[in-house]
């Protein structure tokens, strides 16, 4: 029982982390009506600029505590994310009002394309370090309950908890501010949104701003877990089922959808994993996307659209 509740907790926890990116998707999503495959990218440019920025500091101020460097890389790194979500609106989105979704779909393959390639030009393309403080040895917990206790890693625990806090300040944003309203309804038709003046130019500006504060806190979280380096782009392919499962229109959707693949691979791999070989946990969450994709395409908490003729 206690292998299993550890099992379950370590994918609980991965879960968390999953959703925080796949919550950038469907961000995007709810405001172009796009899937936006540049997510990637920005969370690996959010967490370049952040590692880069960690190390430049100290050696630019002579700011010898790593906490306050940290800090103020984080801050620049938002305003730099800040700052790019606005490029994007002004140089690229601005020219594609009530577009087609395929044409919007490939402006963000253009854009992933671009920040990969600035980013390397910018910060380099090593593997570099976050050290944010967290701490990465394990401990047991329930050792009264359990026998040895369970193993839990305390980086993973604070990590999930800054993932869980995250998603749930936007969910509220979404459902009790008059932008998160705005933001649905340019989702849902662009030109009807305009006709009643909401203004399409700067919902897309704050939503892809948001968008950027969620890659550098993911980017943050993954980099001091995995290192910042350029495979950080395939964390967003790992999301790619959450939000087929959750349904990308819905922020509850990617909570639940990213809790349900990351406990789905734990136990997985621990527990089928001895009789079907390893590495179920690289594709589990993908063949189960797909029996989705056939049977609830629109996923668990999406929109069932209906087409009348």
């Amino acid at each position: 029982m206690a292998f299993f509740l550890e099992t379950l907790l370590g994918g609980l926890m991965a879960g968390m982390l999953y959703s925080l990116v796949a919550l950038g998707f469907v961000l995007i999503f709810k405001a172009s009506g796009v899937f936006n495959f540049a997510q990637g990218a920005m969370v690996l440019f959010a967490a370049l600029a952040m590692a880069r920025f960690a190390e430049w500091i100290p050696s630019w101020t002579g700011i010898d505590n790593p906490i306050v460097a940290n800090i103020a890389a984080f801050v620049i790194a938002g305003v730099i994310m800040f700052v790019v979500a606005w490029l994007i609106e002004r140089l690229v989105l601005r020219h594609l009002v009530n577009q087609e979704a395929a044409t919007l779909l490939m402006a963000t393959l253009g854009i992933t394309y671009f920040m990969e390639g600035l980013g390397q030009t910018l910060f380099g393309s090593d593997i570099y370090k976050i050290d944010v403080g967290m701490p990465k040895e394990p401990i047991f917990v329930l050792e009264s309950m359990f026998e040895g206790g369970i193993l839990v890693n305390k980086e993973d625990v604070i990590a999930a908890a800054i993932a869980a806090a995250l998603v749930a300040a936007l969910s509220l944003f979404f459902q009790k501010t008059s932008t998160g309203r705005a933001l649905r309804a340019v989702a849902d038709d662009h030109q009807a949104a305009q006709s009643i003046g909401i203004p399409l130019n700067r919902i897309w500006v704050i939503v892809w701003c948001v968008a950027g504060v969620v890659a550098l806190v993911s980017g943050m979280i993954w980099g001091s877990k995995l290192g910042v380096q350029f495979s950080l782009t395939t964390v967003a392919l790992r999301a790619l089922p959450v939000v087929i499962l959750g349904g990308l229109t819905s922020v509850p959707g990617a909570i639940i959808g990213g809790l349900i693949i990351g406990v789905g691979e734990k136990l997985s791999e621990v527990f089928l994993g001895p009789y079907v070989g390893g590495g179920i946990e690289i594709w589990f969450a993908y063949v189960l996307a797909l029996l989705f994709l056939l049977v609830r395409p629109q996923g668990l908490f999406g929109e069932k659209i209906i087409d009348r003729v």
